[in-house]
């Protein structure tokens, strides 16, 4: 494939999402000592037009022998098709990304795999104890700075709206799902590493903030955790992190740990069941300390009745500074 003389190589990409306790990770491999960039990437691979005669099969298959996992439910998520992505390289690469669902118990993975905490990446999104200090303390401080770096001062207001929106500031309250505009703030102002790594510039002294990883993967692993949020509210995904009976406290704490932000735990039952998404199985758990707890499954006739079977998800106050 060519593009006015250019190659053309189609990459696929896959976000595994699973949650350990109240941990969610994602699935990443070490590609350190390779001919390209060093350091921690996503499961990926080309495509190989005479052997994979679907984009998902040829992912499956990618990750299977990158991580000897196999995947239950996957979607596209995206394409990734910037020109100057992928430094060092002479083809245009388009990655089409993808997200994947599963359980961690579910099979062994190869050693180059390793499950790794997805706020690890993009520690400013668990706000489960609060309001992550990173926020106050540094984030919005450098972004301000940025904006009143702006060479004029309508490009300053407007810098200074999107701080406000994305990250719950001033009146504007804190969204979870606005995950993708974050990253992209961040990435513009050059305060993370992977702005300088692509682009190829430095930009005075710029502030890590969570864990690189090679490439722009990161900002994939940014746009699925907008999508998993966004869906939480609309379509049972929830329960592919789960084991086929669960208790409504480890669902909750499942949703919690996606979204990043706590529940009310009578508000968040009295959803549940007046969405009708789950039915009691009659049997408890004799793992629960105290009193036993019911054992809950999935009800899959929701998908029947109603088009969006979702989780409602609380929007934040804003973050206060000084």
């Amino acid at each position: 494939m060519s593009e006015q003389g250019q190659d053309v190589l189609v990459e696929l990409n896959a976000v595994i999402v699973a949650v350990d306790q109240d941990t969610p990770k994602i699935l990443t491999v070490d590609f350190s000592g390779t001919a390209a960039n060093d350091g921690v990437r996503l499961p990926s691979g080309s495509l190989d037009p005479s052997r994979d005669r679907t984009l998902d099969l040829s992912l499956r298959r990618w990750v299977q022998e990158q991580t000897a996992l196999e995947l239950g439910y996957i979607e596209q998520l995206y394409t990734f098709g910037d020109r100057d992505r992928i430094v060092d390289v002479k083809e245009r690469v388009l990655s089409i990304a993808y997200l994947a669902l599963t359980r961690q118990e579910q099979g062994s993975i190869a050693n180059s795999a390793r499950w790794t905490p997805w706020y690890d990446f993009l520690p400013w999104e668990d706000w489960r104890n609060g309001a992550p200090e990173v926020i106050g303390l540094a984030i919005v401080p450098a972004l301000l700075q940025w904006a009143d770096a702006a060479p004029a001062p309508l490009i300053c207001e407007q810098r200074r709206e999107r701080i406000a929106i994305s990250f719950g500031v001033e009146d504007a309250p804190w969204d979870p799902v606005r995950v993708l505009e974050r990253y992209e703030l961040l990435y513009e102002a050059h305060l993370i590493r992977e702005s300088n790594e692509i682009i190829g510039a430095v930009v005075g002294e710029h502030l890590l903030f969570g864990a690189a990883m090679d490439l722009d993967h990161r900002r994939i692993v940014a746009t699925a955790m907008s999508r998993l949020r966004g869906k939480l509210t609309y379509r049972p995904v929830v329960f592919e992190l789960l084991s086929s009976t669960f208790t409504l406290s480890s669902l909750q704490r499942v949703v919690e740990a996606l979204a990043g932000v706590r529940l009310h735990k009578p508000n968040f039952r009295r959803l549940v069941e007046q969405a009708q998404l789950v039915e009691g199985t009659g049997r408890v758990d004799p793992l629960t300390g105290g009193r036993p707890a019911e054992l809950f499954q999935f009800r899959r006739e929701v998908l029947r009745e109603r088009p969006a079977p979702g989780v409602v998800l609380p929007r934040r106050s804003h973050v206060r500074l000084g």
